[in-house]
Order: structure tokens, then sequence, then C-alpha cells
């Protein structure tokens, strides 16, 4: 079975790569934004997928026992045994989805930032994850929103489809798994991303304007969606549950 990684058109790996374009100095907010909303649903033991050079996972040491960190990319992989060497309670692994991951020692939290919507069997992407994760374990999915905003910078980067809590939802329980939490969020940056990008022609976002949206509509939406349920956004964000045995 072909991995959906085999159909990724990315630039090489690191600091700069498209998929980290609001990884960066520019974004802070929007990195704080991203541990936030994750951070509250992730237990002692956590595996990532796609961690790229490890600046995400690495956030989360202080509450964790154990952590898992990957990637499909071997650049990316080299970089996570340096970040992390000599760590006995971190584990680096390389692999592309669907497949056997080869983690002996189950996990009560997987995270996906940005993953899923690369891999065309994404369900069954998905069901190898339940396969490592604990009973009553959680599956945390953050991914683009909607197809309305897929665009030129969908396509450098690989991304097979945007998603909306239904077709999200639908993956999930196909993969056999429960949602716990399952909504469209960053409402602004969803209009501003269409505005910018699909409106606007442009084909990659540009970093003078990363760093004012999240200077300014980062915190905004933050505020906005305290106190209402956006029915639209640039990411959809779940928290599935694998079901108790």
């Amino acid at each position: 079975m072909s991995s959906g990684y085999d159909r990724v058109v990315q630039p090489a790996a690191g600091d700069e790569a498209l998929e980290n374009h609001l990884g960066g100095d520019e974004a802070k907010n929007y990195r704080q934004y991203e541990f936030d909303m994750v951070a509250p649903h992730v237990g002692r033991s956590m595996l990532e997928i796609g961690s790229g050079l490890g600046h995400f996972a690495e956030q989360f040491l202080p509450r964790l026992d154990r952590l898992v960190v990957s990637d499909f990319d071997p650049y990316c992989v080299e970089q996570l045994e340096k970040r992390f060497a000599g760590r006995d309670d971190i584990g680096v692994l390389q692999f592309g989805l669907p497949t056997d991951i080869p983690l002996a020692d189950k996990v009560d939290t997987v995270v996906l930032m940005n993953v899923l919507e690369h891999i065309e069997e994404d369900d069954e992407a998905l069901r190898s994850l339940a396969r490592v994760t604990q009973p009553g374990g959680r599956i945390i999915i953050w991914v683009p929103g909607y197809p309305q905003l897929y665009g030129d910078f969908d396509r450098k980067v690989g991304h097979v489809q945007r998603y909306t809590p239904k077709t999200l939802g639908r993956t999930v329980a196909k993969a056999g798994l429960d949602v716990e939490v399952l909504k469209p969020i960053n409402f602004l940056g969803g209009i501003a991303w269409w505005a910018a990008v699909r409106r606007g022609g442009v084909g990659y976002p540009d970093p003078r304007l990363v760093k004012v949206y999240d200077r300014t509509v980062v915190p905004l939406t933050r505020l906005i969606e305290r106190f209402i349920r956006p029915p639209f956004g640039q990411t959809v964000f779940c928290v599935a549950r694998v079901p108790q045995q």
C-alpha cells in the first residue's frame, strides 16, 4: 500500500519549508495559539507525526514522561536525532502513513499538526495510529479547513484536500474512533486566507503579512472564539478517542 506522503510536493525541509510558513519568529502568537489548543488534551506520553525540526513537540516536554517524534523526511529525522540526542525519554522514528508503526509501547496521545491532509488513505492512517494508542487515548488532529480555501499554496505543499468538520468526522468514524471535539477554528484567519490566497491569487503567504496577521488577527480571533463557536475557519480541529476495549 502506497503512502500518501509519496505524493507530497514540498521544497527541501528546514526552517523555511512551506509547511512552516507560520512556524517562524514572525508568528509567535499563532504558535502559542496552536499549543494552547492542543495542550489540554495531551496526556503523559505523546507521539507526534510530522515533527519537522521538533519545535512544536519540544514545548510539551515539561508535562511528559515520554515523547516520540517522527517524520517521513530523512533530513528532518536527522535533525530530530541531533536535537534530542542523549535523551532516554525521547524516541525518534521515520515512517510514512499508513503503515505499521514501529512503536513497542503504546502512547496515550498522538498529535498530527497539518499532516492528515497530505494522505489520500486518511482513514487508514488513523487506524495505523490507533494501533499504537492506548485504549481511551486521544488522537489530536489539526488540518486545513474548507475546500473553498484550496489554492496554489495547497498544491505546492502537496495537500490532497482541505477538510470540513463533516468530512473529517466521517474519516474519524471510518477509522473506528470516537469524536470528543470537532470544530472549525481561526475564523478570521480563514477570511484573511481566502482574501490573500484565493481571491488575491497569492501562491504563498508574504512573511510581512504573516507578521501583521500574527500581531492583530490571531489575538482578536482568540478573543472572539472564547465567546462564540465560529461557523467556519482556516483550520478544523479534532480530538478523537480510541475506544476502550
